[in-house]
This record gives C-alpha cells, structure tokens and sequence, in this order.
C-alpha cells in the first residue's frame, strides 16, 4: 500500500468553517495511481460512502463522517501548449486556488485575475462554475481530466460536456459522485488580455491607476479583504447561499415596493438578485444566534463564533431561506455543499 488509513481524524482544521466533525477513516492521495489504490482499497473494505476534499472551503459537514474522506492533493502546473498569444495549462486539482492565480499574474498569464482570493483547490473550480466580479471559470477552462469511480479509467471532459451554469456543471448534477477530478486545463491570454473592469468597486479602484491583469488582481484582493471575513479569523465557507434568478416581471413587481432592491438583468425574461441585499433586508445583516450569525459586514455570509456546530449554522440558513421566502416569495439555495 502506498498509502495511509489514518481513523478517526478531526475535520475541523480541513474546512474553513471550522466545524467539529471527523472522519471515520482519511486518506490523502498526491497521484492518479494513489487514488485508483484507494478507490480499490475501499471496495475491498465495502466502504461505499466516499467523500473527496479539497480545500474544505465549500463544505459544511453536519456531524461525523462515517465513510472515508480522500483528501486530494494532487499537484502541478505543465504547460500544455504555447503561441504567442496564448497558453493551455494542465493544474492538478489539489493546487491552491488564489496561488496558482498569483502564478499567472507573475507569468502575465490572463483570464482569471477576476477570480483571485477565492478560497479552495483548482479541482474544485470547475465543479462549482466559480465566478466573481463579472468572470466565470467556464470563459477559460478547456478540457478536465477526471477519473471514472466505477471504472477506474481516466477520461476527459470538454468545456461543452462539463453543462457550466451559475455555480454549477455536470459534476454537481447528473454526474455527481461519478467522477473525480485529477487535472484541469485553462487557456489564458499572453497579451492583448481582454479585461473585466465593469464591477463599480474594481472601476474605481482603477481610476488612478492603469487597467493590468495584476492591478485588477490587487483592486478584487481589496475588495475580498474588505467585505469578506478570512476564514483564519473567523470560520466560514464564503458565500453561503447563490443569487437567485427570478422573472424579471416579478423583480419589476417586488422593485416597486422594495426600490433599493439589487438584481442584474441575465437575459430578456430573467433577473439575477443579490442574495445578500435580500438577507440584509430581512435584518440578518450582522445578527448573532448562538455560535453562529451572518457576517457584519457582508450578510451572504454565515459564520461560526467559535464553538458552532454544522447543524447550528444550518438551521441558521434555514431560517434565513424561510425569512426570505416569507418576505420576497424568493426561494435562495445553498452555494455550500451540505453533508451530512
């Protein structure tokens, strides 16, 4: 075996939320043929719940873990393919996310610097879709290398195949649990990089200086820093719930008794509205409830004080959904994974 079975392990410093929970059994892999290993020692053993951690950044684990976490950690960065206009990267999915951007920004790489601070691994970016400040994971990623669980086959998925939508693709939906994701491949710019500046707060950030890949990157840094609680200080997984998408018939309706009301126009008939305008509406903005509370400063945000447990910050968004619902008859869905 060239692996090892720890037991019982505590999963509190393995996600940002910090929450109490182990691990019945944890394997951490660094290579293809580890996970295969892994995945063969585990049918041997007949355990058949299996979760695959990465950052631990958009998890929340509701109790104990009775099955075996693979932590994966597979690393590199190869280049694929190189003109002089632009570069095809293959990442493994255990590299940090925010430190393979600051690779590219030093490399004058573009396509992502919108996309800096998020928390997580690379093999996490293409499952969720992420997206910040007007930039999608889907506008760069190519191909991703995954690994069948039943077959124990290495296959690749293309840009098309991967049915990117708002924060998700087939790895959250019909392919669930199918696959697991080893390698990610991006094409960014060389030069004559396109910007994305049309997020206010980055506008005006770059007012007084010129518009770079790398002043972009330091302007959404000091935005991040400046709403959002690092989850070193404080545990929490980031945006807690996404923004809904709403008939833009019903927003217009809502507009009238609510004018301060945010929403972006998605296409002719439909509106996005910011989840986080909803929830500070309802006054969650700040509010503390026992261990847990959403964040002062942005209400998206759930965090935990200290001593919460996942249940405890999960029933706290539950009340949050039913207080938006009950308040704008808008239904918000969780971002994070639930589990458990």
């Amino acid at each position: 075996m060239t692996f090892q079975v720890r037991n019982n392990i505590s999963l509190q410093n393995y996600t940002t939320f910090g929450v109490a929970a182990t691990a019945q059994n944890f394997i951490e892999i660094t290579s293809t043929e580890q996970l295969i290993e892994v995945l063969t020692f585990a049918e041997q053993e007949n355990i058949h719940s299996i979760f695959i951690l990465g950052g631990g950044s958009n998890v929340l684990f509701l109790k104990d873990f009775d099955g075996l976490v693979i932590k994966n950690s597979i690393k590199g960065i190869e280049k694929v393919k190189e003109d002089e206009n632009e570069v095809i990267l293959s990442v493994g999915a255990g590299e940090n996310w925010h430190q393979f951007v600051l690779f590219c920004l030093e490399k004058n790489y573009g396509g992502i610097e919108n996309l800096s601070l998020i928390p997580g691994t690379v093999g996490a970016a293409p499952m969720q879709n992420i997206g910040a400040y007007g930039v999608e994971i889907k506008n760069v990623v190519t191909n991703v290398k995954v690994l069948n669980r039943k077959t124990k086959k290495v296959e690749w998925i293309s840009n098309a195949e991967c049915k990117f939508g708002y924060r998700s693709s087939i790895f959250k939906n019909e392919a669930k649990d199918k696959y697991i994701i080893l390698e990610v491949e991006f094409k960014l710019t060389k030069q004559n990089h396109t910007l994305n500046t049309s997020y206010g707060a980055i506008k005006d950030a770059l007012e007084t200086q010129i518009a770079t890949i790398q002043n972009i990157s330091k302007a959404v840094i000091s935005i991040r820093d400046s709403k959002l609680p690092n989850p070193k200080e404080i545990g929490n997984g980031g945006s807690f719930f996404k923004n809904p998408e709403i008939a833009t018939s019903q927003f217009e309706t809502l507009k009238k008794e609510f004018p301060t009301m945010v929403g972006y126009p998605v296409s002719d008939t439909t509106t996005k509205v910011a989840a986080g305008w909803l929830i500070e509406a309802c006054g969650w903005k700040g509010k503390v409830v026992g261990n847990t509370g959403a964040h002062k400063n942005q209400a998206l945000v759930l965090v935990n004080y200290g001593n919460a447990k996942g249940e405890e910050i999960w029933n706290l968004a539950k009340e949050i959904q039913k207080s938006v619902y009950n308040t704008f008859g808008i239904k918000i869905e969780p971002e994070i994974n639930i589990i458990g």
